[in-house]
C-alpha cells in the first residue's frame, strides 16, 4: 500500500464510517479498485480496515468530549460513589449503561462469527451490494413509519438493546454500522439528530475492540503481514480521524433538517451498480 493508497483509503474511511453508506463496503470496493487488497488474503485488509477506524474513533472522542466525559463522571459518580439506583440516576449516567449493555451483543456475536467475518465471504461484492439495497429499503421504511419525537433523554434500556442488537447487521458488509443503528433509532421513535447521536455513542466501544482486535491480530500473525508499510497504514489512520470529524459534524447538521433519502437512493444506486458490474 503507497502512502496516495492509504490517503485515499483514509478519506473514504473518514467520510463513510458515519454516514450511512457502509464504510466496509466502500473500503472493499476502494481498494479492490487501486489493487491494495490481496483477494488471497482477506484477513489482511480486514486487520488494516480495523486499525483505520481508529481513526474515526479519534474523531469521535474529540468531538463528543465533553458528552463523553459527562457520561463517564456521572456514571462513576452515581454507581461508585453516590451508588444511586439506576432508575434514579441521570440521562448521562444512565447513558453509560445503555452504552455498555448495548455493546454486548456485538461483542459476543463479533467474536464467535470472527473467522467468518476476516474471511473471503465479507469481501463478496455481490454480498456488499445486496445488503447495501436491502438495508436502504429497510431505512425507507424507518423513515416513513418513525414519529420521529424521541431525544437522547427518553432513550431507555429496552432501546439500547434493540439498537445493540440492530449493531449487530452491520458485521455484514454493505450494511453500515450507523446505518443498522439509525435505522433502529428511526423505527423506535427517535428524532433523525439523536439517532444518529445514540448511534455513534454506542459505536465507540466497538470501533475502539475492533481496531485493537485488528492491531493484536497484525502483531500476532506477522508471518502474515511481511512487508507490511506501516507509514502508509498510520498516515491514513490520521487522515480517517480528520475527515471523520467533518463527517460528524455534517449528518447532525444535515439530519437535523433532511431526512435520509439521499443516502437511501445513493445506497440502492451504488449496490445497482455494483451488481451490474459484477454480473
Amino acid at each position: 500500500m503507497s502512502l496516495i493508497d492509504a490517503i485515499i483509503i483514509g478519506i473514504v474511511q473518514g467520510l463513510t464510517e458515519f454516514i450511512p453508506i457502509s464504510s466496509t463496503a466502500h473500503m472493499t470496493l476502494v481498494g479492490s479498485m487501486l489493487g491494495t487488497m490481496a483477494k488471497d488474503n482477506p484477513e489482511l485488509w480486514t486487520a488494516i480496515q480495523g486499525v483505520f477506524q481508529l481513526g474515526t474513533l479519534v474523531a469521535v472522542f474529540v468531538f463528543f468530549a465533553s458528552d463523553l466525559r459527562n457520561i463517564l463522571s456521572e456514571f462513576i459518580n452515581q454507581n461508585f460513589a453516590k451508588r444511586v439506583s439506576i432508575s434514579e440516576q441521570s440521562v448521562n449516567a444512565k447513558l453509560g449503561w445503555y452504552i455498555a449493555i448495548g455493546t454486548i451483543p456485538i461483542l459476543t456475536i463479533g467474536y464467535a462469527l470472527k473467522k467468518q467475518l476476516t474471511g473471503s465471504f465479507t469481501k463478496d461484492p455481490t454480498v456488499i451490494a445486496s445488503t447495501l439495497i436491502s438495508l436502504a429499503l429497510v431505512l425507507l421504511l424507518a423513515e416513513i413509519l418513525s414519529k420521529r419525537t424521541r431525544t437522547l433523554e427518553s432513550i431507555t434500556l429496552k432501546d439500547s438493546i434493540i439498537v445493540g442488537l440492530s449493531q449487530c447487521l452491520a458485521l455484514i458488509p454493505g450494511s453500515s454500522r450507523s446505518g443498522t443503528t439509525i435505522t433502529a433509532g428511526l423505527f423506535l421513535g427517535m428524532t433523525r439528530e439523536t439517532a444518529a447521536r445514540f448511534s455513534f455513542l454506542l459505536g465507540i466501544p466497538a470501533i475502539l475492540l475492533s481496531g485493537l482486535a485488528s492491531m493484536y491480530d497484525i502483531y500476532k500473525a506477522k508471518e502474515i503481514f511481511v512487508g507490511l508499510d506501516v507509514l502508509p497504514i498510520v498516515v491514513g489512520t490520521i487522515v480517517s480521524g480528520i475527515v471523520g470529524y467533518a463527517s460528524i459534524a455534517f449528518l447532525l447538521k444535515f439530519l437535523a433538517k433532511n431526512s435520509t433519502m439521499l443516502f437511501i437512493v445513493y445506497r440502492i444506486v451504488l449496490g445497482l451498480v455494483i451488481l451490474w458490474l459484477s454480473f
